[in-house]
């Protein structure tokens, strides 16, 4: 509930003054918190926008774990990534993704945070098919993340997301051992 309420004052002060003009005291006041309580559930001001990148990585996780076995790997992410573009290519989230684009610092953790979450994704598909070398799960796992980008910032990101699954889906079956 506190985290909630930490990231969502904290979004709604960035959006309305902007993302350089509140500082973590002026979050901390606002959600009514100490600072230290905003740093017990978040390690940076970065963080506070991205406040469900650990959902996001969970959510990719499941979809390498938890599928049947007899269902496909590259389906299965595509369909996640399709549920995740869907949620942050809506209307509302424009105003974030235009304060995250006009911020280098925000650009900077974003472009960081893919990287974490494509190396979790590379474990977790190396994991899955050890015959698999550690680059082509590292290659995929990276096309993964970034076509969520891709298609975020797509016209029609639907139809994005299915075109780069396509080649995704291609180059993964291409990397199968015999």
């Amino acid at each position: 509930m506190t985290r909630q309420k930490i990231a969502g004052t904290a979004l709604r002060l960035f959006l309305e003054r902007g993302y350089d003009e509140v500082g973590i005291r002026d979050v901390a006041a606002e959600a009514d918190v100490a600072v230290t309580t905003l740093f017990s559930h978040f390690a940076s001001k970065e963080a506070l926008v991205f406040e469900q990148e650990e959902h996001f990585e969970h959510r990719l996780m499941q979809a390498v774990t938890s599928r049947p076995p007899h269902e496909p790997l590259i389906p299965a992410l595509r369909d996640e990534i399709r549920a995740l573009v869907q949620h942050c290519a809506a209307e509302s989230a424009a105003p974030v993704w235009c304060m995250i684009d006009k911020s280098p610092a925000l650009r900077e953790y974003d472009g960081a945070m893919r990287l974490r979450h494509a190396q979790s994704l590379a474990t977790a598909i190396a994991d899955l098919r050890p015959s698999q070398s550690a680059t082509a799960c590292r290659a995929i796992a990276r096309f993964v993340i970034d076509a969520y980008s891709l298609a975020r910032e797509a016209a029609d990101p639907e139809t994005a997301v299915d075109e780069i699954f396509q080649m995704i889906e291609a180059a993964w079956n291409a990397g199968v051992p015999s």
